[in-house]
């Protein structure tokens, strides 16, 4: 068990930035004001090229931000969605601007100077000012300049960090995000706001229901008044405040209207059952896709259950009239004794307008030339044979009566530990791969297990056959009830064919506290 430095000192500095910090991020949207989608950068030719500047700063009610700035002619807007087609390539350049002091902390979940090995990107130690950038859910290599976590550092005052990464052309259309993925200070930069929107077009191509309509990306964040600490925080939608103590978001829709909503649960903890709701009645939400997947088939849903980092792709139909009142919203969601509690929370309130000029909205899609399912990557997985059965668990240590002090994800059969950053893999495996994955809870608050690098399909729940094998790379795992109750668990497939995942990366739960804390692990797999 480590020392409670590693609790306290990032609390120390986090002071120390918030005494010291200049104000660098952009004034955000005021409450009560309407949703506005963030800036859209498209690809011209194969290529996007854009640049982000990271940035820190503290707001006039002591919240800290972290923001990814794009500049724009009339100054800089943070964390612009980035749109691309498959087949295109993504050069990136970031810029490390946190304002800094010589007192540096280093962070004590695995340190990187215990023992050489070879970094990407600036050298010097992990500290809280570092950074780099996981691009959370796109299926690209986990080598240097493209996904890599492991070993990428981005100081502050470096150089340019250049990102350049090739969108397969068989990836899956669909919402993914980018967020910082500096191990022990993880949940710092992402609870600040640093995270943004990735979409792959193409999705009219595959479920053409979405063909024609207006389009929305919502990305609902979180930030806590003092990171790692239970107390005040507040949801933002689109960076608008979304809390009981200020006016509610608006969300406008012209009657009876049909939007495509993309919706990216990047909170640090929150599972969210997303609903719409028409006086009082869940509305019907027609759910396209799930993690940047399409579904199979299109299935219609009330409540969309999103853990931390996942995304959902619904059609939502607008009321008739304006008298009727109507609401975006997040219900209440038990996480266990020992979880943190999922308050419910309306997103936006959905006001009825007519006219073109009062609906804020991305451009309306356009109807193109179909392609299939089975032209996407991971197709056809649940007709392929497993060469191999692991399980692995969830599990955590407590330290009397404070709680939860240590989170553990284990493969069963090795022993519980914390994750290193110089760890040997954990597992190891080779391109062409197919592995079934149980993965249980034996704690008693739930987690969300995320694998990078690739999709997994969705098999069983608890032992039994999923109705829908849908393909996430994020997924809730309810807390264990204690004894006397059986574990809960779901069994993925893990598919390893396509070359492109030959490397080192890792697996987490993505309640970004718990990773921060150790809650994670490396996989290699070999060329």
């Amino acid at each position: 068990m480590r020392s409670a430095l590693r609790y306290v000192l990032p609390l120390l500095m986090w002071a120390f930035l918030v005494t010291e910090s200049v104000s660098q991020c952009p004034d955000r949207p005021a409450v009560g004001t309407v949703v506005k989608d963030g800036l859209s950068l498209k690809s011209a030719n194969g290529v996007l090229k854009a640049g982000l500047t990271l940035r820190h700063s503290v707001d006039s009610s002591g919240y800290t931000h972290y923001c990814l700035n794009y500049k724009t002619a009339t100054g800089e807007v943070e964390s612009p969605t980035l749109r691309l087609n498959p087949g295109d390539t993504l050069l990136l350049d970031v810029k490390n601007r946190i304002a800094t002091d010589d007192m540096e902390l280093e962070s004590d979940m695995g340190s990187m100077t215990g023992a050489p090995f070879k970094k990407c990107g600036d050298g010097g130690p992990m500290t809280i000012s570092s950074t780099n950038v996981h691009f959370h859910g796109l299926n690209v290599p986990p080598v240097c300049h493209q996904d890599d976590v492991l070993t990428t550092l981005i100081q502050p005052g470096g150089a340019t960090f250049p990102f350049k990464i090739k969108i397969p052309k068989n990836e899956p259309p669909g919402l993914y995000w980018y967020h910082p993925h500096i191990h022990g200070f993880t949940e710092f930069q992402v609870n600040g706001g640093a995270a943004g929107a990735i979409v792959v077009e193409g999705m009219e191509k595959v479920r053409p229901e979405v063909a024609g309509l207006k389009e929305r990306v919502f990305v609902l964040r979180q930030q806590y008044l003092v990171p790692w600490i239970p107390g005040p925080y507040q949801l933002t939608v689109n960076y608008q405040v979304s809390t009981p103590a200020f006016p509610t978001p608006i969300i406008k829709m012209k009657p009876s209207e049909k939007q495509f909503w993309r919706v990216a649960n990047a909170s640090l903890q929150d599972f969210m059952p997303l609903q719409v709701v028409y006086n009082g009645k869940l509305q019907p939400l027609q759910l396209i896709a799930l993690d940047g997947y399409p579904l199979a088939k299109t299935r219609v849903e009330d409540t969309i259950l999103l853990p931390p980092a996942s995304r959902a792709e619904f059609i939502v139909q607008a009321p008739a009239s304006a008298t009727t009142e109507a609401a975006f919203q997040t219900n209440s969601y038990s996480t266990g004794p020992t979880g943190n509690a999922d308050f419910f929370q309306v997103l936006g309130k959905i006001d009825v307008v007519n006219g073109d000029d009062d609906v804020e909205s991305a451009q309306p899609s356009k109807p193109t030339p179909s392609i299939t399912m089975r032209s996407i990557k991971f197709s056809g997985l649940s007709e392929q044979r497993a060469n191999t059965q692991r399980k692995l668990y969830f599990s955590e240590e407590f330290g009397g009566t404070n709680g939860p002090i240590q989170f553990y994800i284990t493969v069963d059969g090795q022993k519980e530990k914390v994750f290193e950053a110089n760890e040997k893999p954990v597992i190891t495996t080779h391109v062409g791969a197919v592995e079934d994955w149980t993965i249980e809870n034996r704690a008693l608050e739930t987690h969300a297990f995320h694998m990078h690098q690739i999709h997994f399909l969705v098999m069983e729940v608890d032992g039994m056959p999923v109705k829908n094998q849908d393909l996430r790379d994020t997924i809730e795992i309810p807390f264990w009830e204690g004894p006397g109750h059986p574990y809960h668990s779901v069994k993925v497939r893990m598919d390893f064919r396509d070359p492109t995942t030959a490397g080192t990366f890792v697996f987490h739960c993505h309640i970004l506290l718990h990773e921060d804390l150790g809650m994670m692990h490396k996989i290699l797999v070999k060329k």
